[in-house]
């Protein structure tokens, strides 16, 4: 079973800085289009972010605060997550499809996520 793996969550102060990466052994994530969503209890998840085979972008949730980027060389997706709030508190996943999509439907492969806390 292909595994994504996320990493660089964790505790940081409103309007702080953090850095998600999704990385994969099994496959090559530049033949996907990668999205990130987030989840909080309770809650479904929601689209973030999507990159496509292509590099385009799209964005879903924290316009213009959340930025995401491949690193073809590393095999890598990363979410640079700029002036985070409190309401960004989550657990956030990467996910490997062939298209962008915000909804989660149709995502292939998935991790198994990341907690990003912001609290003062």
């Amino acid at each position: 079973q292909v595994q994504l793996v996320e990493s660089g969550g964790g505790l940081v102060q409103p309007g702080g800085s953090l850095r998600l990466s999704c990385t994969a052994s099994d496959i090559d994530l530049n033949n996907y289009a990668i999205g990130w969503f987030r989840q909080t209890p309770g809650t479904e998840r929601e689209g973030v972010s999507c990159i496509g085979t292509q590099g385009d972008t799209f964005h879903y949730y924290a316009k213009g605060r959340f930025t995401v980027s491949r690193d073809n060389a590393k095999n890598m997706v990363a979410l640079q997550m700029n002036d985070l709030k409190p309401e960004d508190t989550a657990r956030y996943f990467c996910a490997a499809r062939h298209r962008c999509s915000g909804y989660d439907l149709y995502y292939k492969f998935w991790g198994q996520g990341t907690q990003v806390t912001v609290s003062s």
